[in-house]
């Protein structure tokens, strides 16, 4: 379905029993709300209601052209204007990788918005800076972000050769009809430009903003995650000053939500309490 907010339209995947408890599902970069295909079954079956959102940016509707219009107060006052346009008052909210840090900040920022909290691969931006600090191979991990932050090199980068680059970045979330499934929209023109843009407006100032999260929340990270270490992932814990869960999946790296759907989806009922 579209949604319209704060004069965007964004696409929702919607899913579940009508009368069920909500769950905002906020994905990450490169990829859409589809990456929760494989997870909701398990929430549907539980009695939750489901909306896949695909963010600024990814939403054809939803494409603003200024880097500015992609800071992350944008993103996080999008979440919350979808579920006002939804009529909701206040979600279960589980967001992956930059999804994660649009769900630390309405956590943080509007936390009577948010019923529990599950954050998947990217810990509170606390925790990355920590690790940032004091972690000389977190440092090496997120050195690909200084390549997506150049207007035009990026995208040359990544689309050259039939988008090989971006294909075998998203070599982990499965097989060739996947990975096709998240490059092939990142083709369309303008599409890469705008996810990416989600790097460029990252500043430190908006990281920093995003204070302690008091509400019930859950971490789930992977030991084979390239972009994130354990000193991160372990620093978390500090951040959250509500009940907290460290979930660690061993052997899954960095695509969660399509490598491991059924722990992922257990953890994220664990925490909502069904």
């Amino acid at each position: 379905m579209r949604v319209d907010a704060r004069g965007l339209t964004f696409e929702v995947r919607v899913g579940g029993p009508g009368g069920g408890d909500p769950v905002l599902l906020l994905h990450g970069f490169p990829q859409h709300g589809g990456e929760w295909d494989d997870v909701v079954p398990a929430l549907h079956a539980a009695g939750l209601r489901t909306y896949a959102l695909d963010q600024r940016g990814y939403s054809p509707g939803a494409r603003p052209a200024a880097v500015e219009a992609y800071r992350i107060p944008e993103l996080v006052a999008d979440a919350a204007g979808v579920l006002d346009a939804l009529g909701v008052k206040a979600a279960h909210v589980v967001g992956h990788d930059w999804g994660a840090i649009v769900a630390w900040g309405l956590a943080a920022v509007h936390p009577e918005r948010v019923r529990t909290l599950t954050a998947v691969s990217v810990p509170h931006p606390a925790a990355m800076a920590h690790a940032l600090a004091t972690d000389a191979r977190q440092k090496a991990r997120s050195a690909y972000i200084a390549l997506f932050r150049k207007p035009g090199k990026a995208e040359k980068v990544l689309l050259s050769l039939n988008a090989t680059a971006l294909r075998r970045m998203l070599g982990g979330v499965g097989d060739a009809a996947q990975v096709a499934r998240y490059a092939g929209p990142m083709r369309e023109p303008g599409a890469l430009t705008a996810a990416l843009n989600w790097y460029r407006a990252m500043s430190g100032s908006d990281m920093k903003a995003i204070g302690p999260v008091n509400v019930p929340t859950t971490f789930v990270w992977s030991d084979r995650d390239i972009a994130i270490g354990r000193t991160a992932a372990e620093a978390c814990a500090s951040r959250v000053t509500g009940d907290y869960r460290f979930v660690e999946l061993s052997g899954v790296t960095h695509w969660i939500p399509d490598e491991a759907p059924a722990p992922l989806a257990e953890a994220i009922l664990a925490r909502i309490g069904r």
